[in-house]
């Protein structure tokens, strides 16, 4: 299995097959965030945008016990996949976990600090996709 985060291993941002396993890592956490039964899973693509990442997945949780679950699982998924998160921050609050995993972002939220930060407003230059279209 190939470790992303082996930079020998992993194609530049930008480059077709960088992009194509980034939307690999993002249908593979679209599936851990449905499968914690994540509300108003939203996939914004910000590839053009920014250098940040390509992907932002937005997804919410009834609470703290809901969101960290989905956090687990997709942390466990990718992990699988051979990817390790660069960062993750907010699990122990539960309101807002944010997930790092370079190319991927994964913002889980409860519904009243989703509501609060709106970050498909802040990032609407990016293209919200569907994740059919992954």
């Amino acid at each position: 299995m190939t470790d992303i985060n082996d930079k020998s291993m992993v194609p530049e941002n930008g480059t077709e097959a960088g992009k194509d396993r980034s939307a690999e890592l993002a249908r593979l956490a679209i599936a851990a965030l449905e499968d914690k039964k994540a509300e108003d899973v939203r996939v914004i693509d910000i590839g053009d945008v920014s250098v940040l990442a390509d992907y932002f997945i937005i997804a919410s949780g009834n609470n703290r016990i809901q969101v960290q679950a989905m956090a687990d699982e997709v942390e466990e998924r990718l992990g699988r996949a051979g990817a390790i998160p660069k960062q993750i921050e907010g699990y122990q609050a539960g309101n807002w976990v944010l997930l790092d995993f370079g190319d991927v972002i994964i913002h889980i939220f409860d519904a009243q600090n989703r509501l609060f930060y709106d970050l498909e407003r802040i990032w609407k230059d990016g293209t919200q996709i569907t994740p059919d279209q992954l």
